[in-house]
């Protein structure tokens, strides 16, 4: 059983608060954390601040140099990152590699990115009175970061906080997920064999009541929270004046037109809805079918779920559905299906399950004001609608508190362009379900799905500030 200190300033300090890390799959101990109290969390906001005042100085040369020390370490210690994701996540081993892989290539992106941080010349003699004056901008870190990370994706979701601050040269504080710091902490041994400055990354497992009291703290500059709409709400509202970037929930729509390739949606709307038990924020939740194949599409849907879709350890290279994080989340998405069920909801595949196991499942008959319908069900369950034309599909699909992304399936032009122009999301993604998601791209949602932008290039961005130098020559 591993067992992990904090990483502050540099160092690793044990403290007289731990931790066990339990699998969600077997809920035996894998892992002994420390909990960083509030001296812990006071050192670690000097030692980010200290940090700030030497990034800022450095070059993009030894901005890149240093995630590409990240990539590399993290890509030699590639195994021993995902047998960690299983074990504390519950992450099926087979989702855990892609995320590894995803992970390397994030570092890697920000490595490059760190090279790419430009500005731009502007004349600025528009009026007779600026005759001769031209502009120049360059952007700049804007300070120590907070990174809030959740459980779901314990390496790439760090990775998408701690790249894109270190290639703008900002330093960042990681709170991990209660659930599976290991990884984080494994990371944050990486950058010290890389030889990061002091503070540059530090990770602080935690009580939540912390970490909130370090959101309202103006020495830190920015808050990157990737979680729930609730918390990630609540905390921009204590953030102050400091920036703010928010990547929370969903519960997105796939339409499946008349004119679709059914045997390729359906099984991108399995996986989709499905792997790592739906614990995925932009997973297929709602499924919208035209009525002209919806019997069709619901019977090649069941065949693909029965063939492919398979549920159980996520330690096996089969597995697509794996654990719920924990027993709370099991009981939250058993309560909502049997409360669909109760007001008339058909039960087409899978059930209730037990333990922190439930099969994949689907839901027909669904109205409107059901939660599985309205919220966030992060769990293995899907809905499916039919609907009549493709104007009603798109108004069913921004039916909806979220809008994060949407998936489209036709071969329609008209009906691709209709739909870019008019789902009130964050992406929309054609002939694919809305989990498919690159990580150069800019990914982030509107509604209650977020604020600002992640996709690498785009995390630099709101990660920096533009300052103008106006020349008089």
């Amino acid at each position: 059983m591993e067992k992990k200190g904090c990483f502050i300033g540099g160092k690793w300090l044990a403290t007289d608060q731990n931790f066990l890390i339990h699998s969600p799959w077997s809920g035996e101990a894998v892992g002994e954390v420390s909990l960083a109290g509030p001296q812990e969390w006071e050192a670690a906001i000097a030692a980010a601040q200290k940090a700030a005042r030497v990034l800022k100085t450095w070059s993009s040369q030894q901005r890149r140099q240093l995630l590409e020390a990240l990539a590399a370490g993290v890509k030699a210690r590639r195994d021993e990152f995902v047998q960690t994701i299983v074990a504390e996540g519950g992450k099926p081993i087979t989702y855990a590699r892609a995320e590894m892989a995803r992970g390397v290539s994030t570092l890697t992106l920000a490595a490059e990115e760190a090279e790419r941080i430009g500005g731009e010349v502007l004349p600025l003699d528009l009026i007779q009175a600026a005759a001769g004056r031209w502009g120049i901008t360059r952007r700049f870190p804007v300070g120590p970061v907070l990174g809030i990370a959740p459980f779901n994706f314990p390496f790439n979701l760090v990775a998408h906080k701690v790249g894109p601050a270190l290639a703008a040269g900002n330093p960042i504080m990681v709170k991990p997920a209660p659930a599976t710091p290991l990884t984080a902490l494994k990371l944050a041994e990486v950058y010290e064999q890389a030889g990061g400055p002091p503070g540059g990354l530090q990770v602080l497992p935690s009580r939540t009541e912390l970490a909130e009291r370090a959101v309202a703290d103006d020495r830190l500059k920015v808050l990157s929270f990737t979680g729930s709409a609730a918390v990630g709400w609540h905390l921009k509202a204590q953030a102050g004046r400091k920036k703010v970037i928010l990547e929370l929930g969903g519960n997105a729509a796939t339409i499946i037109h008349a004119d679709a390739d059914l045997q390729r949606a359906a099984r991108r709307c399995a996986i989709g809805a499905f792997a790592h038990a739906g614990q995925v924020c932009i997973a297929v939740q709602r499924v919208l079918v035209h009525r002209q194949v919806y019997d069709e599409f619901l019977q090649i849907f069941q065949d693909t779920i029965a063939k492919e879709i398979a549920a159980g350890d996520p330690a096996r290279e089969e597995t697509v559905v794996g654990p719920f994080i924990n027993q709370e989340a099991s009981e939250r998405v058993r309560a909502w299906v049997t409360e669909a069920l109760e007001r008339g909801a058909h039960l087409l595949t899978g059930g209730l399950g037990e333990g922190n196991l439930m099969p994949p499942t689907v839901l027909t008959d669904v109205s409107r004001d059901m939660k599985v319908w309205r919220e966030e069900i992060f769990g293995p369950v899907a809905t499916l609608t039919c609907f009549e034309d493709f104007a009603e599909a798109l108004e069913m699909a921004n039916d909806s508190v979220y809008g994060l992304q949407a998936g489209v399936f036709t071969n329609t032009l008209s009906h691709a362009w209709q739909a870019f122009e008019t789902l009130e999301v964050g992406g929309v993604i054609l002939n694919d379900a809305p989990v498919f998601r690159v990580d150069h791209m800019p990914y982030g949602g509107v509604k209650a799905s977020g604020l600002g932008r992640e996709g690498v290039r785009y995390a630099v961005e709101e990660l920096t500030e533009i300052r103008l130098l106006a020349l008089k020559v």
